[in-house]
């Protein structure tokens, strides 16, 4: 496995409305899928991919996540939560984590996005030449997430995010894992608050690759699920429970 990225962001603040009772008293990333939380599952993964030191950005229900988690001895990685008070975009999630990131490429994922655990060594790699990429699964159209339209070698030409349904030309959907180089602040520091008045990760990155920056992108192996309906919990119970 590669171990060129040793460092990890975990952005798992977010309540999950749409998921209803569901998270009402349960962090969603401590929602169980195939027996286990969907963050174990996530920490599990990026410890097979050498990752050797995580920072998980916590918010709602943050006791019971951050006391689930503890010090990460459990996979053999070194823990720390850092808690979002004001929940104003991924982007000011991912900067409280900025302090005690190396200056190295990192990786960076959301704790609700659940995938075999084969594709974090799959992104790390995929980074190895230019220390920068992207996770893309396939979709019909990628309107809910952000359209990642690529060229022969699958370098990441550009991004949109959110686009109107019908107008990608791309199949490729931003699936919510990454490997970032520093350069990457630069760009969150430019950002201005999205239409939701919030400051997104996603604007960085897209902001990232029209910089110039090579930024690489890697399909998802096997099912992408992103928890945040009953149903995609279902649907990834399922998979995983077979």
């Amino acid at each position: 496995m590669s171990a060129d990225v040793e460092q990890a962001l975990l952005l798992a603040a977010g309540r999950g409305v749409r998921l209803g009772n569901l998270t009402r008293d349960t962090p969603k990333p401590l929602l169980d899928v195939g027996g286990q939380p969907i963050i174990f599952r996530i920490l599990e993964g990026l410890a097979e991919a050498g990752v050797r030191d995580v920072t998980v950005v916590t918010g709602h229900l943050a006791e019971g996540l951050e006391a689930a988690l503890g010090d990460g001895s459990r996979w053999g990685v070194s823990l720390r939560c850092v808690r979002q008070e004001q929940l104003d975009g991924t982007a000011r999630a991912a900067e409280l984590a900025r302090p005690f990131l190396s200056g190295a490429p990192f990786f960076v994922g959301w704790g609700d996005i659940v995938v075999e655990g084969v594709n974090y060594a799959g992104v790390i790699e995929g980074s190895r030449e230019t220390g920068a990429a992207i996770a893309v699964n396939e979709v019909e159209d990628p309107w809910a997430g952000a359209a990642v339209y690529v060229d022969g070698a699958m370098r990441v030409l550009r991004m949109v995010e959110k686009p109107a349904k019908g107008t990608s030309t791309t199949h490729w959907n931003n699936a919510g894992l990454a490997v970032l180089p520093a350069a990457i602040w630069d760009e969150v520091d430019r950002l201005e608050p999205s239409e939701r008045g919030e400051y997104e990760l996603p604007q960085a990155i897209a902001a990232l690759v029209a910089s110039g920056h090579p930024v690489v992108a890697v399909p998802i192996e096997g099912p992408w699920f992103d928890i945040g309906t009953p149903e995609s919990l279902e649907a990834a119970r399922r998979y995983f429970g077979s």
